[in-house]
């Protein structure tokens, strides 16, 4: 059975693009293969988080992640901070990374741009540290968009270079899990590509956001005056209505609407009001699944438990192993 591993940083909310990216697929997964869920606590402190707002977002994820159908019986979620043995074994791949190559990390170089006050050295060894979230599991499969392809790759790196340096063959090379057809893209509402807390809340609908919420969300999407000529091709923020009309509706609700658009009878107000309507629809359900998990606190703690002893096992056991093959000893 293989093992897979993905983290999420509790920096905000999830939403639909998470669910649909990936939530959804991991919810099949987890019966599946040796799944381990973690909510990354450890990385969202390189944009220094106040404590309220750390615990509070933890809580949330966790919670979001159950109503989503995450099973702590069938897989292990776990909070990164409650398997320390993580950044020991991240200070241990450390000392085999070089400026150059961390340096050299695409996503380092965006955040150096878009944050030049911040400049922390955890964003420099971002990459390591997720190496040693992969690693310490010793997982054979990682979901990941393409933003994050490059620090999987310097995970192989890693685990072959610690293999080389000690002669040993102890950890494989973690390779891109590809979910295939069961992978969704969902649009931004801006129409400027993927869903994403970090383009904005308004780009974004929130699994826990309430139905006026996303009512005046959706109704303030870019649209245009409407197509001039019978079956023209749709420009980018028009498509994104439709594609996720595809998504959030009935096959019925949609051909309707592509109909009109080509016949040039389109009313961009009415489109939206369905769509707004088909996506409260789906996502009521799941907000207030949440809202009671949230709420739950006794439960809440009993899976991160449960999530913490599950990781320890396996965690504790990779860094002792590790630490014996460097030529740590106890006298």
């Amino acid at each position: 059975m293989e093992t897979v591993l993905s983290g999420i940083r509790p920096t905000g909310n999830l939403h639909l693009g998470n669910y649909f990216g990936a939530l959804s697929n991991f919810v099949k997964m987890q019966h599946e293969h040796n799944c381990y869920f973690f909510i990354a606590d450890y990385h969202s402190l390189t944009t220094h988080p106040n404590p309220e707002n750390l615990h509070n977002n933890v809580k949330m994820v966790l919670a979001e992640y159950l109503a989503c159908g995450l099973d702590p019986n069938a897989a292990t979620i776990y909070i990164q901070s409650d398997l320390p043995e993580t950044a020991e074994l991240y200070l241990l791949l450390n000392m085999n990374a070089y400026l150059g190559e961390l340096e050299r990390c695409t996503s380092f170089k965006e955040k150096i741009r878009k944050q030049v006050e911040n400049v922390n050295a955890g964003l420099l060894t971002y990459p390591t540290l997720m190496a040693a979230d992969i690693l310490i599991h010793k997982a054979t499969k990682v979901p990941v968009g393409k933003d994050q392809e490059q620090h999987l790759e310097m995970t192989r790196n890693f685990a072959n270079r610690f293999n080389h340096i000690y002669k040993t063959e102890y950890f494989a090379e973690p390779v891109a899990f590809n979910f295939g057809k069961d992978l969704v893209k969902i649009p931004g509402l801006d129409g400027s590509g993927k869903m994403g807390k970090s383009e904005g809340t308004n780009n974004a609908i929130f699994l826990i956001d309430e139905p006026d919420v996303i009512s005046k969300k959706v109704m303030r999407a870019k649209t245009d005056t409407g197509p001039t000529q019978q079956n023209q091709q749709k420009p980018e923020e028009i498509q994104t209505l439709f594609d996720l009309m595809k998504i959030m509706s009935t096959p019925n609700t949609l051909s309707y609407f592509e109909d009109k658009y080509n016949a040039c009878e389109i009313r961009y107000g009415d489109m939206k009001k369905q769509l707004a309507q088909d996506i409260i629809t789906f996502t009521s359900p799941i907000r207030e699944k949440i809202k009671e998990i949230a709420s739950d606190n006794a439960y809440l703690k009993k899976v991160a438990k449960i999530g913490a002893e599950k990781a320890k096992e396996s965690g504790a056991k990779t860094v002792k192993e590790v630490r014996e093959i460097i030529g740590f000893k106890s006298f």
